[in-house]
């Protein structure tokens, strides 16, 4: 018997771990590492999501996998990996296009074997996606902070902190107090496919330029084709989630100064999720946009408020503590740029290098074709066309001094005088 378990624990450390995408076959051991991963201390209330997820991708794993086989709006809805060692499932990553280019990459999910070895496990899932997928230039993601297994595994592959975000709830009762108050908003307006540029506008001057940068949106981010106004209709159908937005126009700048976006559960499961855009010239719309926030959810079960802020919003965070809502999470969101795979990549030595190959590799490689300038010494001017220089004019040197003596011989001025 302790041979059987001998023998057993040293095939799996005899075998590769081969990457490759999701099978039908894997979805049992996908659940395993789900329920695992709920059971780590950093998980929160949010990770049940997860299991419903996986109820959904057992439904529709054909149809997701069929339509990731060609360009579609579905086509990276489930786009995962997983790392096998003998038949053994060890991790597995999700990631999924950040913006509508596809120029920056999110890591929405990496899950690991509590016996495996998560920092190379997971290395390795990172690093085939990283060279799997060549158009992603930026890749992004959100870890717990208190995660420190993930901090680490993400530092070592070359994430790099771009900001600290903070997530609130406010309870039911503080968001009856706030939907008493009559929100002073008179321009708000829905929100429509002919507001991208204005909605584009609003979300490049509410953010740093690294942020902006990594992001990477442009007009298309903030339209919605006919395809996903079906599928959104649909899943709100199925979810019982209502989805409310507007935006505040300045009339005077001709631009959006603020956009709010809430799921509203009409169920009374979870609590509602809004998103808050403010320009940073005009943060006194916060409190009147969670007073329209509070007076739209007042038509529906009393449960809580949950929105995000940035370090950067310190007027948000400001505001969200001092009419007392509660902290629920505080994450860090991490960039990776393609640049960090020139200082990953290997020196090479110059022992080998031959130095006169590289002399020769400097020379031209065919005779210059002459050009309109002539390399070509001029040739002297007459001696009564040409100035006289500074040396001449002084009589400095033998022979400057022969000639101004000959010139002044010759002169018919001194002809006279003699």
């Amino acid at each position: 018997m302790a041979a059987r378990i001998k023998m057993t624990s040293l095939l799996p450390r005899n075998l590769s771990v081969v990457i490759r995408p999701v099978q039908y076959r894997d979805l049992d051991g996908i659940e395993r590492l789900t329920q695992d991963s709920l059971q780590e201390p950093t998980s929160q209330e949010g990770d049940s999501f997860d299991i419903r997820q996986m109820q959904g991708l057992r439904r529709w794993y054909g149809l997701l996998k069929f339509l990731s086989w060609f360009p579609n709006p579905l086509q990276y809805r489930f786009c995962a990996y997983v790392a096998e060692q003998g038949r053994t499932l060890l991790g597995m990553i999700q990631v999924s296009p950040f913006n509508r280019t596809r120029s920056t990459w999110r890591v929405d999910q990496v899950m690991l074997d509590r016996t495996a070895d998560k920092q190379g496990i997971g290395s390795q899932l990172l690093r085939y996606c990283f060279e799997s997928i060549l158009e992603a230039r930026t890749w992004l993601l959100e870890v717990n902070v208190n995660d420190k297994e993930a901090l680490a595994l993400y530092r070592q592959n070359g994430f790099q902190r771009l900001a600290e975000m903070t997530y609130w709830e406010i309870e039911p009762k503080l968001l009856t107090e706030l939907a008493q108050s009559e929100p002073d908003l008179p321009n708000l307006l829905p929100v429509s496919n002919a507001d991208a540029q204005l909605l584009y506008q609003l979300d490049t001057a509410s953010m740093p330029p690294l942020v902006r940068q990594v992001f990477d949106r442009n007009t298309r981010d903030f339209k919605t084709s006919l395809f996903a106004a079906l599928k959104d209709a649909v899943k709100q159908w199925i979810t019982k989630i209502e989805v409310v937005s507007g935006y505040v126009f300045e009339p005077q700048r001709k631009a959006a100064i603020g956009y709010f976006q809430v799921q509203l559960d009409r169920k009374g499961e979870t609590p509602h999720v809004a998103t808050l855009t403010v320009h940073p010239a005009y943060t006194w719309l916060y409190p009147e946009l969670l007073s329209q926030l509070a007076r739209i959810a007042q038509d529906f079960p009393q449960q809580g408020l949950q929105l995000a802020s940035s370090d950067y919003q310190a007027e948000r965070e400001e505001y969200l503590e001092r009419i007392g809502a509660k902290r629920i999470e505080h994450t860090l969101v991490m960039s990776r740029s393609v640049w960090h795979k020139l200082r990953e990549s290997k020196f090479v030595s110059l022992e080998g290098i031959q130095w006169t190959e590289v002399l020769q590799g400097l020379q031209p490689a065919r005779k210059p074709i002459p050009g309109g300038m002539s390399w070509a010494q001029p040739r002297p001017l007459p001696q009564s066309d040409r100035m006289p220089t500074k040396s001449e004019s002084s009589g400095f040197g033998c022979q400057n001094c022969s000639q101004e003596i000959s010139c002044q011989s010759d002169s018919p001025d001194v002809k006279q005088e003699n």
